[in-house]
């Protein structure tokens, strides 16, 4: 059978999102990876992938055998393509270190956020330090101070003691993919400036801090990254920050995570407007427990799986509601509860300026308790 050639339809759409090949009839041999990868150079790069056409006339160029082979080109233009978005990110990616004693604690990374000198980090490299140098793509080392940190989250803002830095532009990190290609920078093993590319191999998953919380949304991907890493940005195509990396599984390969560029975003404003992230504080030592099959078919139930207070803090937001030992959790603004970290995702989750509705057993009975702002 005849080989393919790749007709591509270049341009975007007006909703940003980029068209779609249209194959000919016999396209539908060829790889289907390099069809799509045609699309995104396409749109990406018309002008080279044009500009190279009309320098080289041959009819048989692009074509599998002939002088330049479409593959290289898709090559090319991938290349180009990470080398654009590092040449716009790098300058404002920084590795972090503490002064003396501390510089022995090893290094992390982060990324400038503002022109005036705010950057973000993971909370761990930061942790326990006094002072902190924050060296640029440029070899420049300026003086850093912990702005507000959020182990929570494993996030953390650093100001720095400088101003009009080149900055990032941060993404909605709610609008990936997975297969969607990422490019991460930082400065692994003390080596600064390193990239390196991937795909995004999930998102939603969930991570526990070092606080004990769990962090929502985290971001699986497969650019490689190594300790010092951590709080270097995570990049799409467009050279937009849609993540902090914050993880790898050791012995795992092609595993890293990554806390989404919109709870960074919530952080650093809380940080910003108000000096910490604010967090409604129940008060009370609980775990979860599993609930009575009968009490389950009484109450009509949705799960058998509920958190069970165990004590109350005295003067603390559960008193306050009127929460009492005993009493199993079992739903926060009709959202089921089923564990402790359910409790810690939905407090999170809601508005703290709003009240929350708190669905509870108690003596056999299916009731209603409204916790404050505390």
């Amino acid at each position: 059978m005849p080989k393919a050639d790749v007709f591509v339809v270049s341009g975007h759409r007006d909703d940003g999102l980029l068209d779609f090949a249209r194959p000919r009839p016999n396209d539908l041999e060829r790889p289907a990876v390099l069809n799509f990868a045609a699309v995104i150079i396409m749109n990406w790069f018309p002008t080279q992938v044009s500009n190279s056409s009309a320098d080289n006339p041959d009819p048989q160029a692009g074509r599998p055998g002939g002088s330049e082979p479409v593959e290289s080109a898709i090559l090319d233009a991938y290349s180009m393509a990470v080398i654009k978005v590092v040449e716009t990110v790098s300058p404002a990616v920084i590795s972090v270190t503490g002064v003396g004693q501390q510089a022995r604690r090893g290094s992390g990374s982060g990324f400038i956020i503002t022109p005036d000198g705010y950057a973000v980090t993971n909370s761990h490299v930061v942790a326990e330090r006094d002072r902190l140098i924050a060296e640029t793509n440029e070899g420049d080392r300026v003086d850093a101070e912990v702005g507000g940190g959020d182990p929570a989250t494993a996030l953390a803002l650093l100001r720095l003691a400088s101003r009009d830095l080149p900055y990032v532009s941060v993404g909605d990190s709610s609008q990936l993919r997975v297969g969607q290609l990422v490019i991460a920078t930082g400065s692994p093993l003390g080596l600064q400036s390193t990239v390196s590319t991937g795909v995004v191999s999930a998102t939603g998953r969930s991570m526990r801090s070092q606080a004990g919380r769990m962090i929502e949304s985290v971001i699986q991907h497969s650019a490689p990254i190594n300790p010092g890493n951590s709080g270097g940005p995570l990049v799409d195509t467009r050279g937009h920050v849609i993540g902090v990396n914050t993880a790898i599984i050791m012995m795992a390969q092609g595993i890293g995570f990554a806390v989404p560029s919109n709870t960074a975003q919530w952080v650093t404003t809380e940080i910003l407007v108000h000096g910490r992230v604010r967090r409604r504080h129940l008060g009370i030592t609980a775990s979860g427990v599993r609930v009575a099959r009968e009490a389950v078919r009484a109450l009509d139930l949705l799960t058998d799986q509920a958190v069970c207070v165990h004590d109350v803090e005295p003067q603390s937001l559960a008193a306050k509601s009127d929460l009492r030992s005993g009493d199993l959790l079992i739903a926060m603004n009709d959202r089921i509860i089923e564990s402790v970290d359910d409790v810690h995702r939905l407090l999170a989750s809601i508005p703290i300026e709003l009240p929350i509705e708190v669905t509870i057993v108690r003596d056999s009975k299916k009731l209603t308790v409204v916790l404050g702002n505390g």
